[in-house]
């Protein structure tokens, strides 16, 4: 039996370093209001209880912003998505900022432990810091470490508390035990904004990232075939969408961390349409609509919307039945 969509509504941005991301939401609800669609009313949804709160109170540690907060963020969306994919409901993630993954990807593999999970992350970002090696502090730069349980300390330039150290052991444990994901089934597209240690980890761990030139070069089918064949073992995919993946340039800055020459609409519609078409992806995402940053209005709220309705016919006609 074919399963119905569900969106999961994660207004939180205590993982960023700039606040706004928890309207995005309502950004994009705004959008389709304005544009006439019913879709918000027609798609089921639930929303998860937030502790944005929390940005009022002083942080424990420079080198892990709001983490036990984060923590709790996480196990919260994480029991949703597993309830959702338990019910036999496709789970469309909306969150704030994108440390919201690690909740994402802990509920998916808590839900299926005996099955291999492959994730496609499109970003303009590698998110693979640890409290280690942050430069920032800001969790929605460290989801894919702490589901990897990859600490990079080879490349360590911080040290850290006792406190950081004892949450981001329990981050790294959300949903179940261990490493939720193989760096063997990461594939990124479109990441072009990093910091050293992030490079250096990539590089050791080999890990693709299929270019928004190399895209363009190559064409999207034939990048999205090659990422497929990488993840041929797993049993399902997660795609997380973030919005930084698209040119600031050309379409909006309204998300915390805009990057220049990124993808555009079109292209992110078409490599998404032909990643649902392979039957495995049982999860979607999208991150970092922020519209209190965007000098265009609600621009980034209504291109973000416009994918996730176009997209949405082969996200549920290729969904895998449960």
């Amino acid at each position: 039996m074919k399963n119905s969509m569900k969106i999961i509504k994660n207004r939180s941005d205590i993982g960023a370093g700039t606040r706004g991301s928890d309207m995005g939401i309502d950004a994009m609800e705004i959008a389709a209001i304005n544009r006439g669609s019913h879709f918000f009313r027609q798609v089921p949804y639930i929303e998860i209880q937030t502790r944005n709160e929390s940005v009022y109170s002083d942080d424990r540690d420079r080198c892990g912003k709001r983490i036990s907060q984060v923590k709790d963020q996480c196990e919260l969306l994480s029991s949703a998505v597993i309830s959702t994919l338990q019910e036999s409901e496709f789970p469309v993630v909306i969150s704030g900022d994108h440390s919201s993954a690690i909740g994402t990807i802990s509920g998916i593999k808590a839900a299926y432990p005996d099955k291999c999970l492959g994730v496609i992350w499109i970003d303009a970002h590698a998110d693979l810091h640890s409290p280690y090696t942050t430069p920032s502090g800001n969790l929605h730069g460290m989801p894919l470490a702490a589901c990897l349980g990859q600490d990079n300390l080879s490349c360590k330039i911080n040290e850290i508390s006792d406190y950081t150290a004892s949450y981001w052991e329990q981050l790294k444990a959300v949903g179940v035990a261990g490493a939720k994901l193989d760096s063997r089934h990461l594939v990124y597209f479109g990441v072009r904004d990093t910091e050293e240690p992030e490079d250096l980890l990539i590089a050791s761990l080999g890990i693709p990232n299929y270019t928004v030139s190399q895209v363009r070069t190559r064409g999207i089918e034939i990048c999205v075939q090659d990422a497929l064949a990488r993840l041929q073992e797993c049993d399902m995919i997660y795609v997380s969408f973030d919005v930084d993946s698209m040119d600031s340039d050309q379409i909006s800055d309204g998300t915390g961390t805009p990057v220049p020459e990124g993808f555009d609409p079109s292209e992110i519609v078409s490599m998404t349409q032909q990643l649902f078409r392979c039957g495995k992806v049982i999860c979607y995402e999208i991150v970092e609509v922020n519209p209190l940053l965007d000098h265009k209005g609600n621009r980034m709220a209504e291109v973000a919307f416009d994918i996730l309705e176009q997209v949405t016919r082969e996200m549920m006609e290729y969904a895998p039945a449960r």
